[in-house]
């Protein structure tokens, strides 16, 4: 049986979690088909974050926080990953673009994980919504929809304290946000932009993708990869 706590915070996200199903094959639609537009424009033929770069880094889980029920989270470790910084759309500079955060975890010997992140607020309410800007300043981000976890749906959040450090966070619902983790980027910036970070492919141990939101993401992803294959 669930903690009284966390059975409460189910019963109130379940109606907005079922509200948001329902917009969500739609939606999965028009995504897949901004996509494909955007990937026709392109000579690369890479519709989203054509701009930007990726570099190495070192992920610190300080496992010391209060516990997420996520193993890999709670446990203090040292992982490997690669960061890719850009903006979400590409569009030329001094335009409003979403500035993008995607982490490729190597979380065991020949094992990876993709995690996304997109720029918004870390409020109950904005912690949903994107925000475009104009600069590159660092700002919050979130993955903006949630995963599903053993002891319900969990947000995760990157919160930069420099260029080159950023704190991780994770919350549940409109809850408070937790620190977990360090990310350390290396100075160099000279990866392959072309790398497709994918988060339905590539799920971290104990974080799901919910299948709307299964829905929601893989018409873009599924047109991104087949126009990037070409």
């Amino acid at each position: 049986m669930l903690p009284a706590s966390v059975s409460g915070y189910v019963n109130t996200m379940t109606p907005i979690l079922r509200l948001t199903s329902t917009l969500v094959s739609g939606g999965g639609r028009v995504l897949g088909w901004v996509t494909r537009g955007l990937a026709a424009m392109r000579a690369p033929h890479k519709p989203l974050h054509p701009r930007g770069a990726v570099r190495a880094a070192t992920i610190t889980r300080r496992g010391d926080g209060a516990p997420s029920g996520v193993a890999w989270i709670d446990t203090p470790g040292k992982d490997t990953a690669l960061v890719r910084v850009s903006r979400a759309v590409g569009l030329p500079t001094g335009w409003p673009d979403v500035q993008g955060l995607a982490l490729r975890i190597a979380w065991a010997p020949d094992e990876a994980a993709d995690l996304l992140f997109a720029r918004t607020g870390l409020g109950r309410v904005t912690r949903f919504v994107l925000t475009p800007a104009r600069e590159n300043r660092p700002r919050p981000l979130t993955t903006l929809l949630p995963y599903r976890s053993p002891h319900g749906t969990l947000f995760l959040a990157a919160l930069f304290e420099g260029e080159d450090s950023v704190r991780l966070l994770w919350a549940r619902g409109f809850g408070a946000w937790t620190h977990w983790a360090d990310l350390v980027l290396s100075s160099g910036g000279d990866g392959d932009l072309m790398i497709s970070f994918d988060p339905v492919l590539h799920e971290l141990p104990g974080l799901h993708v919910y299948d709307w939101v299964r829905r929601l993401r893989e018409p873009a992803y599924r047109s991104a990869r087949r126009h990037r294959s070409r």
